[in-house]
């Protein structure tokens, strides 16, 4: 498995079924593993926020989840190609929403009994996103749902009701960078989970409480511009994910160069 540092951050370069087959070796492995679906705005968080770019740098997976990512991602690979005899695979997006969809497919299909557990989002986004996956995964029984927030004063009780559920699954949707660190802080806390994994807004996708953009714009790398369409208030997001990463990313670049020359 390849990795290519984004700004200090180590992306995993795999294929969509490659993710799959790693979540299925993780499964079986030893250990709790932290999955992470990295974009260009959390690599700009990262680059002044160093707890959540310590989380980035330890986790177990960092799945590239936004075009700016891959357009860095092939830059650097093209550039790496140039003095090796051997090319990576293209870096291709992978979204945390089919991930996840695929991720509950796989697992209802090899492992029943496994169990899911999502947290996070507004009260009953959960339960109706567990509703549709049941419905598409008649394998899932059960999938246990809590809103809960990142909130201190939520931890015990969140805990409590993930630990008494028991799953192997566990998606957290508190938005970036909470969900990963409240993943970060509290995963050795819930000895049952295998692979958390932060999920962002996947389950007002999945709960049909947002719409994700046409797959054309999506295969465009235009998704931004239907999300600012839809949520104005987004658009200090949308800034950092078209502006700021690509500065930083080409300001990183440049002085590597400089460095390998000298």
């Amino acid at each position: 498995m390849e990795r290519i540092p984004i700004l200090h951050i180590p992306i995993d370069i795999l294929s969509s079924e490659g993710v799959l087959r790693r979540c299925t070796e993780l499964c079986r492995m030893a250990g709790q593993f932290h999955m992470m679906t990295p974009n260009p705005e959390m690599l700009v968080e990262a680059s002044k926020n160093a707890e959540f770019k310590k989380v980035l740098q330890n986790s177990s997976l960092n799945i590239p989840d936004g075009v700016g990512l891959v357009w860095a991602l092939r830059r650097v690979a093209r550039r790496g190609a140039r003095s090796s005899t051997s090319q990576s695979d293209v870096p291709q997006r992978i979204t945390g929403t089919d991930t996840l969809l695929s991720l509950l497919s796989l697992q209802a299909r090899l492992c029943p009994p496994e169990r899911v557990f999502l947290l996070g989002s507004a009260p009953g986004i959960a339960e109706r996103a567990a509703e549709e996956l049941k419905r598409r995964n008649p394998a899932i029984k059960e999938i246990g749902t809590w809103s809960g927030s990142p909130k201190e004063d939520d931890k015990e009780d969140i805990l409590r009701r993930i630990n008494a559920f028991s799953p192997t699954l566990l998606f957290v949707a508190f938005g970036a960078p909470a969900q990963d660190l409240w993943i970060a802080r509290n995963l050795a806390k819930m000895p049952s989970v295998k692979i958390a994994m932060g999920v962002g807004g996947a389950l007002d996708f999945i709960a049909g409480k947002r719409k994700r953009a046409p797959v054309w714009m999506q295969r465009a790398g235009i998704e931004w511009l239907w999300r600012l369409i839809l949520e104005p208030r987004r658009i200090g997001r949308i800034w950092n994910a078209v502006v700021v990463f690509p500065w930083l990313f080409l300001m990183s670049s440049r002085g590597a160069d400089q460095v390998s020359s000298g």
